[in-house]
């Protein structure tokens, strides 16, 4: 990694305070619409495409071919929806330890910042407007150098979501970014960092506040483990410094 051009965060776990909220929305969407899922379950499915997870699990508790799959999904889908925006309408949102400082950080050093997430545009917004975070973004979630973010991708804008790299590789193409060994993609899922490494990021990271423990995350691939986000500045100094001193001998 020569230089770092781009760094794409996770939400919900990574720059958004997540006290499993998330994972209870969706056990009490299961339960409203009668899937049955364990807590272990769910947590092992965060960062995935919320519609993906509800397929995969009705199809385990259905069977792969059975005619109401799809119409359970949506139902619980439906649900899911439902309780989650009603949440983060009523509750609002915070960023994590060390996430606006290290906003900072990068935009004083005009690395690009993007945010993708496995939920859909709808509830993304709602956080995003909560946190004042879509100030500056156009109508498609486009910002420029003055903006908080540079960019905003969601779930259902990408043919698929996590573990597949398509939002990352997304964030490149629409940030002008060709290589993807100028990119840093850090995330507090397995999912998150299953998709850096689809995507050959130069850095991928995982934060052990999320959702996710160290343990949790150690069989995943990574190339680090950090324990917030107010650990990055440092990370990628230090990258940018032993590159530096790579290239000069």
């Amino acid at each position: 990694m020569q230089s770092i051009d781009l760094v794409v965060f996770d939400m919900a776990g990574t720059t958004v305070t997540d006290q499993h909220e998330v994972e209870r929305c969706f056990a009490e969407a299961a339960a409203q619409t009668g899937l049955f899922v364990t807590a272990e379950r769910i947590l092992a499915m965060q960062g995935l495409a919320k519609r993906y997870v509800f397929e995969t699990l009705w199809k385990e508790q259905l069977g792969e071919l059975h005619t109401d799959v799809t119409r359970q999904t949506d139902v619980s889908y439906a649900a899911f929806k439902g309780i989650l925006e009603n949440h983060y309408q009523t509750q609002g949102a915070t960023p994590t330890e060390g996430c606006l400082e290290t906003f900072a950080w990068l935009r004083e050093r005009g690395i690009a910042m993007a945010l993708t997430t496995g939920f859909y545009r709808v509830v993304t917004d709602i956080i995003l407007e909560k946190l004042g975070w879509l100030n500056g973004l156009n109508e498609q979630r486009m910002g420029g150098p003055d903006s908080l973010i540079q960019l905003s991708i969601a779930s259902d804008e990408v043919e698929r979501g996590r573990p597949y790299p398509h939002m990352i590789e997304r964030a490149m193409h629409l940030l002008g970014v060709s290589n993807p060994k100028a990119v840093v993609n850090i995330g507090d899922t397995p999912s998150d960092l299953l998709s850096g490494r689809a995507a050959g990021v130069g850095l991928n990271l995982g934060v052990t506040n999320g959702t996710h423990s160290r343990d949790q995350l150690d069989a995943y691939p990574h190339d680090l483990l950090i324990g917030s986000l107010a650990e990055l500045p440092s990370v990628i100094s230090q990258q940018l410094t032993a590159n530096s001193s790579l290239y000069a001998v």
